[in-house]
């Protein structure tokens, strides 16, 4: 059997994906979405022979899934990259894919076109290897998880593996867990007054002020807490605020929206407790006080264990790459990895070296990019047995 990554083939990829626009809609008004990186995809995987099918997820929303079929009853591996990309204001060249001192430049280039291309060159291997494997692969490439993660949320309902390996950048170290988040809104009553009635008016926004010196409070406490061993501490911050009418107008209403980042083995109901023991305190030492909270938006946090098949399986095809064993990390934002161990599926985060994620200069590292290919597709021949 041989197997070795074509390196043109995975440079000329990352080109072409970092080449084609697909900034996502919901955070761009013009953003292009997936439907022609998921087109380039889908047809990439074709011409290598994979079942291809293509999920519809709306104007300019797709999903791609191409299917490596195993040969038996052995283990199935599903590989996990978004197409979709935040937006480009500030670039000089967004898409320009542009090569220098072994860095490939472009919006999305290791958040996560690097990735996919990487998937794509490793299944690549494979087949043109010759590889026989008894396991399923299934190269996903996914929408939105840039904003809502409609993609992956959708692609649970039409596939399943017995584990899964989310390509996020993780500068090639072995990602084992990671935060969730929680998105509440506080809303505190008031009443509403001319402003020279001082005995009648009731000023919501000053006592919102009472609840965020508690939120500072508590944020700190947070952070003071036993943090998770690789996901680090919970935290919680304000995000906004929106209260009053007019100047001369005691303001009847205030609304707070925060974010609640939780760590493995906190629940939405434990967070929303303790912002409900503020306004119970509040309450209790005025009784003019009036405050509700509730969680409107909240994704898990995730975590697998250090012993799960696939991770072992991971660490034995990066040092056998790399040359050493990769560190065991875990990451303080969130990922469709959560989504997918929701579902019942093993799932381990690794990626390529980079930076600018978000920011007006970003790259991927050309052979991280190569080195990840080599340990996707090692990964799967020892995993898919």
């Amino acid at each position: 059997m041989s197997m070795s990554i074509d390196s043109t083939y995975a440079v000329q990829t990352l080109t072409d994906l970092v080449q084609i626009n697909s900034v996502n809609p919901e955070l761009s008004p013009n953003g292009a979405g997936e439907t022609a990186v998921a087109a380039y995809v889908a047809q990439a995987l074709q011409a290598m022979g994979l079942e291809v099918t293509t999920y519809d997820l709306g104007p300019r929303r797709m999903n791609v899934v191409g299917l490596l079929k195993g040969t038996g009853n052995g283990r199935s591996l599903l590989l996990n990259a978004h197409m979709d990309t935040v937006g480009v204001g500030g670039m000089a060249d967004p898409f320009g894919a542009v090569v220098r001192d072994g860095r490939l430049y472009g919006r999305g280039s290791q958040d996560m076109k690097g990735s996919l291309a990487a998937m794509m060159a490793a299944v690549k291997a494979l087949v043109d290897g010759g590889v026989q494997l008894a396991g399923d692969v299934l190269l996903t490439a996914v929408a939105d998880e840039e904003y809502a993660s409609i993609g992956t949320d959708d692609l649970v309902r039409h596939v399943t593996a017995d584990a899964a390996i989310v390509t996020e950048p993780t500068d090639m170290s072995l990602c084992r867990a990671h935060r969730g988040f929680i998105w509440y809104e506080v809303a505190v009553t008031g009443r509403a007054a001319h402003g020279s009635r001082y005995n009648e008016g009731v000023d919501a926004i000053s006592h919102m002020g009472r609840f965020l010196v508690e939120l500072e409070a508590l944020g700190q406490e947070l952070l003071q807490r036993l943090p998770h061993p690789l996901a680090g501490p919970p935290s919680i911050h304000a995000s906004l605020v929106q209260g009053g009418s007019e100047l001369s107008v005691y303001p009847a209403r205030c609304i707070l929206k925060l974010e609640r980042r939780t760590i493995p083995g906190e629940t939405v109901a434990q967070a929303t407790a303790e912002l409900q023991a503020i306004i119970d305190r509040l309450a209790a030492t005025d009784p003019a006080f009036r405050a509700t909270v509730r969680p409107f938006f909240d994704r898990e946090p995730f975590e697998v264990a250090a012993d799960a098949p696939i991770v072992q399986a991971l660490a034995q095809a990066s040092t056998a790459v790399l040359r050493q064993p990769p560190a065991h990390t875990g990451a303080t934002f969130w990922t469709d990895a959560a989504i997918l161990a929701a579902a019942g599926i093993d799932t381990v985060l690794m990626g390529p070296v980079g930076a600018g994620l978000h920011s007006d200069e970003e790259w991927v590292e050309v052979q991280s990019v190569l080195d990840l290919a080599q340990i996707l597709a090692e990964t799967a021949v020892e995993f898919c047995q």
